[in-house]
């Protein structure tokens, strides 16, 4: 990850214990859980207090795409992100089709 990554990442975290170490595992698949969350807690974590773009650039496009699933955009708080989410998840969807 590149320093701009892992700032926004510490940003985030501030509030527990998690090292940046543990969280880019977790963003990476090469770890189930840092700390108490779960990668989906995390992105829901991250989207609730990062810009989208910076989701974007830590997690990539078709990650992104995938976690924005109904559920996950629900327990996003406040109710105006949610909004942001559902938009760019519409956007991602048309610029990112699936291919079955």
């Amino acid at each position: 990850m590149t320093s701009r990554q892992l700032n926004a990442l510490k940003s985030v975290m501030w509030d527990y214990n998690i090292t940046t170490e543990e969280v880019e595992m977790l963003v990476y698949g090469k770890a189930r859980q840092a700390g108490h969350y779960t990668l989906e807690t995390l992105f829901i974590k991250m989207a609730s207090a990062l810009p989208w773009f910076t989701i974007l650039d830590i997690f990539g496009a078709e990650k992104v795409k995938e976690l924005l699933t109904d559920d996950v955009i629900r327990r996003i708080w406040p109710e105006s992100v949610q909004k942001k989410y559902r938009y760019v998840r519409e956007r991602l969807q048309e610029a990112l089709p699936d291919t079955e």
